[in-house]
């Protein structure tokens, strides 16, 4: 049961959390943007994944600032499948742990 609350729950818990406290950013008219909501609630899982950030030396501040934006999309796309493997192979070990 540790092991649920652990590797299942906490994570969808803190992904639902993210996804109502971005819900203005990515819902423009009423329709939601799927991969700005991919970007929102997968980055905070997807920044510590990164091995590599990308540090921007000898640009200008539109250089920097694109190399930052770029990096939080990296980190974005991979917390969002971060978080799907992970919640996958909690729900297996739970599976596992129960049989």
């Amino acid at each position: 049961m540790k092991t649920f609350l652990k590797e299942v729950l906490l994570p969808l818990l803190i992904a639902l959390c993210l996804a109502a406290f971005f819900k203005p950013v990515y819902m423009a008219d009423g329709v939601c943007d799927y991969f700005l909501m991919w970007l929102c609630v997968g980055f905070p899982f997807g920044i510590r994944r990164m091995c590599l950030w990308l540090v921007p030396f000898g640009y200008g501040i539109s250089g920097t600032v694109g190399i930052f934006a770029l990096n939080i999309i990296i980190g974005g796309l991979i917390g969002g499948l971060a978080l799907i493997v992970g919640l996958l192979l909690g729900l297996i070990h739970t599976i596992r742990e129960i049989i």
